[in-house]
């Protein structure tokens, strides 16, 4: 790490620090033509130097040279945001400052929430489509929990479209790379009439996935999608603006593959990918034999970073994503005071098939149908009205919020065509009964001898064990025929933020807001899985104390019962589900705000400090494996709608506290911040290869002793009292600027963040037990969050002659440490630091009217992993080696999305 962090420094200060001298001479010049950008954070158009709250504010050239077509290129240009994607593109997660809402289940709402034209977005993996042209893009750090929009606890990114002019003009481009890479984009605007312009955006992408999969004999991960967008502008007045906004998305694509984890990749893979010779070896995985034997190709478990995957036969990754809708703006001038009015209504659906296990062996899919999607209709309307009292001494703003959101998620989780024999080989491979093992005949055990051991083997319960095995092994796909969430929330706010000039340097903004969020749920199941019935039937009294034998009988007689169960009813599938409603609702209200003490030292200097408050909304797991184990049966606990309350988690809330400074001089630009955020149930969302987890996370100001660190889900209690934050984020951050001579244009950006969780954490804030699988976290630094990360860019435009002709040279560069990429921080999910660049190079004509670039993206071919998560129900037999500290997912197997690797091509543009 200390190389890293090493690297990370100097490449900052090499890219900084030459230019000083440089500067020096050709300041003035440069000067003249250098414009900085006005951004609206505060809700009022001012200049980026003068708002004292931390932002990158990125324009449409940046974007343009660094390859920006969505939310994840700004990676590139951003230190302190990290996108990425993992099962789906549909909610991809953006963090900010190492905090961010982990996982796909939308029943989460972003910690990084996405605002296209000042429209909400209802989930930040919209952010993952096209976005058309682009006038800049803002991302402000830290809790946004005053002005307009939805709350947010970590930041937010919103980003602007070009608005309609009254000239007449267009623009094109034409790109080819390589994966068969094709992009065509327009735009054209100009008058209807001396009130009314126009803007229509068009956008259509193609390329080949960069996975094979040749079970199947296709690529995965490709592109297929178009954009459109229309916009009128209409100024009847210099006082009253009007701007409609009507846009279409659609794309038809396979997402998202993954590989197997091998140790060329994280040395704590060990042997955990190794075949078990003989088959109960502890220093080796059962696991393997039995996909193995199955028909998984040994050669997959030593995937690594290579792009050829290993899929079932006939499954697929296909989705299909429509995200459409309209907004309008109404901006007034009375007078005295000036009216914003935005009001949008947002449609948004995405299905995805997926080969679930991620392997050849045939265990778990989601069928390319329209019985697996989530869909949003988002109606937001937002008020501002703005304006100055006392002779310009207040300058204040006063709105409200709401936002009614629509949210259906439908699935068909099944289990695959091998399952019940990938089952029962698991239970027999792993344990004493190994010297069973047969993958070829029923019950994976040998004909006659085995079902006869078996039942030898467990006493008085032996007929029930060997019916339970007959059961399971027939467990082929069954599961899920549909299961239906319904939230219906609705979330309004009044807010108000205000600006006191005190003196003509020094003003004080304070900030308030009133939210209420509710949020109404409804669930319905169908479920054809009656295997799980009938092995609950025959060994539920297995389980309890009825069992008769020699206590050898009866400890193994409970220890397959339980093993059997879990594996037929696994995530709650199960029969006893078909035909059950259940519903629930929840309500919150919440104080946030504001306050902000900034001084304009100089003309050029601008210092602050400040305090937010911050929240975002509680809600609701949409998963079924969360209403309760699946060892015990629905009727045990008093049926489904007794149990629904295990779906809800609570709100997440944070305090931050931020120090800053920012220096402009024009062709100069500096900005210093440094932070403190606490947060409190913080929402975290978990895959333990199984089921998801969510559970929001706190601290316990007593020593829990090492309680939170076992693997015991009963221990580590807090009194609630004593309950405090859970996570916490501090560090700072540099971004400069200098535009030396007027063709020359350099930036460089650092973050350092330690975000990292508390030394004693419980689950909720009443003190309850972290769940076990979570027991990594205390003192270690959550998921995606590198403690530091350096960006860097050079762009130079140089004349060529003197026909006007220029050329472009354009790098960027994102260095980042080290990070674990896991939310259970188990250490095979550990993503070594790597460095990515992006370069351009091309030739432009007079006013640019067309131009011809070379580009490539990762021109380096970085391989590293977006995400590593447990490969589902892919975990093999205990062993004494596999424990903490070096093994805490057991003989469980791992696999991980990748990042794309390098890309390269060729594009042609045109304007008028």
């Amino acid at each position: 790490m200390r190389k890293t962090v090493f690297a990370l420094s100097a490449a900052t200060c090499a890219l900084v620090m030459p230019t000083f001298a440089y500067a020096q001479d050709e300041a003035a010049e440069a000067a003249e033509d250098e414009v900085e950008i006005v951004v609206t954070a505060q809700g009022r158009s001012q200049l980026l130097s003068d708002v004292p709250v931390a932002i990158s504010a990125v324009n449409a050239e940046t974007l343009q040279n660094s390859g920006a077509n969505d939310i994840r290129q700004l990676n590139q240009v951003a230190p302190s945001l990290l996108v990425s994607s993992t099962g789906t593109e549909a909610n991809g997660s953006a963090r900010i400052r190492g905090i961010g809402t982990v996982g796909d289940n939308p029943g989460l709402e972003s910690s990084v929430p996405v605002f296209i034209d000042g429209v909400y977005r209802s989930r930040s993996g919209i952010g993952l489509n096209e976005l058309g042209e682009i006038d800049r893009v803002e991302v402000q750090r830290g809790p946004q929990g005053t002005l307009g929009g939805r709350n947010s606890s970590a930041g937010l990114i919103s980003i602007y479209s070009k608005k309609p002019e009254f000239t007449f003009g267009g623009s094109g481009e034409l790109t080819y790379g390589n994966y068969d890479f094709m992009r065509a984009a327009s735009s054209i605007t100009g008058p209807i009439s001396e009130q009314i312009a126009f803007r229509v955006d068009g956008v259509y992408v193609k390329r080949d996935g960069f996975y094979r999969d040749d079970t199947n004999g296709r690529d995965v991960n490709n592109r297929d999608r178009y954009f459109l967008r229309g916009q009128l502008l209409i100024e009847p007045s210099d006082d009253l603006s009007i701007r409609l906004i009507a846009d279409y998305t659609s794309r038809k694509e396979e997402c998202c593959a993954a590989t197997y984890v091998d140790g060329t990749v994280n040395p704590y893979i060990g042997n955990l990918n190794n075949l078990a010779t003989p088959l109960n070896n502890p220093a080796a995985n059962n696991i393997i034999n039995v996909l193995r034997d199955l028909g998984q190709p040994l050669s997959s478990f030593s995937q690594g970073y290579g792009r050829k995957i290993s899929n079932s036969p006939n499954r697929v990754f296909t989705g299909e994503t429509k995200d459409y809708g309209f907004s309008g703006q109404i901006d007034y001038d009375f007078g005295g005071a000036k009216l914003t009015s935005i009001t949008a209504y947002r449609e948004y659906r995405s299905s995805q098939a997926s080969d679930t296990d991620y392997g050849e062996v045939d265990i778990l899919y989601r069928a390319p149908s329209d019985d697996a999607y989530r869909q949003f209709h988002t109606f937001t309307q937002e008020l501002r009205l703005q304006g100055e009292a006392f002779g310009g001494t207040l300058d204040w703003l006063a709105g409200g919020f709401y936002a009614n959101e629509k949210l259906t998620v439908r699935d068909n989780l099944r289990f695959g065509n091998q399952y019940g024999r990938f089952a029962t080989c698991r239970i027999i491979s792993g344990g004493g009964l190994a010297g069973l093992y047969s993958p070829t005949n029923p019950s994976c055990v040998a004909p006659v001898v085995g079902p006869a051991t078996l039942a030898g083997a467990t006493g008085t319960s032996g007929a029930d064990i060997v019916a339970a095995f007959t059961a399971l092994d027939s467990l082929n796909d069954l599961g899920s025929t549909f299961e239906n969430y319904f939230q219906n929330g609705t979330n309004w706010a009044l807010f108000t933020h205000n600006i006191i000039h005190i003196t003509d340097t020094l003003d004080l903004t304070l900030g308030l807001r009133y939210t209420s969020d509710k949020k109404k749920f409804a669930a319905t199941f169908g479920n054809d899985n009656t295997r799980c019935t009938t092995v609950q039937g025959l060994v539920t009294d297995d389980l309890t104390t009825t069992t008769a034998g020699t206590p050898a009988q009866i400890a193994t007689a409970r220890a397959l019962a339980g093993a059997l169960i879990g594996l037929a009813c696994q995530g709650n599938s199960t029969a006893e589900l078909n035909g059950v409603s259940i519903n629930d609702r929840r309500s919150e209200d919440e104080f946030t705000g504001t306050a902000i003490l900034s001084w304009k030292a100089t003309d050029d200097l601008l210092l602050y400090g400040s305090f937010a408050r911050g929240y975002k909304a509680g809600g609701f797991n949409l998963d079924r494996s969360a209403l309760k184990s699946p060892i015990t049966t629905f009727a045990a606990v008093g049926g489904a709608q007794a149990v629904v309350g295990n779906l809800q988690f609570d709100p997440e809330l944070v305090d931050s506290y931020e120090l800053g400074a920012k220096y402009a001089t024009g062709p100069f630009s500096l900005s210093l911040s440094a932070f403190r955020s606490d947060f409190s149930n913080f929402q975290l969302n978990t895959f333990n290869g199984a089921v998801y987890i969510v559970q929001t996370v706190n601290g316990c100001s007593n020593d829990l002793g090492g309680a939170d660190r076992d693997s015991s889900n009963a221990t580590g209690a807090c009194a609630a009292s004593d309950v405090g934050y859970g996570v916490r984020a501090e560090g700072f951050e540099l971004e400069a600027s200098l535009v030396p001579a007027r063709n020359f244009r350099m930036a460089a950006g650092l973050t350092y963040a330690n975000t990292s969780y508390r030394s004693n954490l419980v689950g909720n804030k009443s003190g309850a037990p972290l769940d076990a699988v979570l027991r990594k976290l205390p003192g270690d630094n959550l998921s995606n969050a590198p403690e530091l990360v350096a960006t860097s860019s050079l762009t130079w435009t140089p004349e060529i002659g003197g026909s006007g002709l220029t050329g472009l040279f354009y790098i960027d560069g994102r260095l980042t440490g080290d990070y674990n990429t896991g939310s259970d921080l188990f250490p095979q999910k550990e993503q070594d630091g790597y460095a990515i660049f992006n370069a351009r190079i091309g030739i432009r004509g007079p006013d640019e009217a067309w131009s011809l670039e070379l580009w490539g993206q990762n021109i380096f071919n970085q391989d590293y992993a977006q995400v590593a998560f447990n490969t589902p129900f892919q975990a093999g037999g205990a062993s004494a080696q596999f424990t903490d500290p070096q093994f805490p997912g057991g003989r469980q197997l791992f696999s991980h999305f990748l990042a794309e690797p390098r890309t390269y091509g060729i594009t042609l543009r045109g304007k008028f």
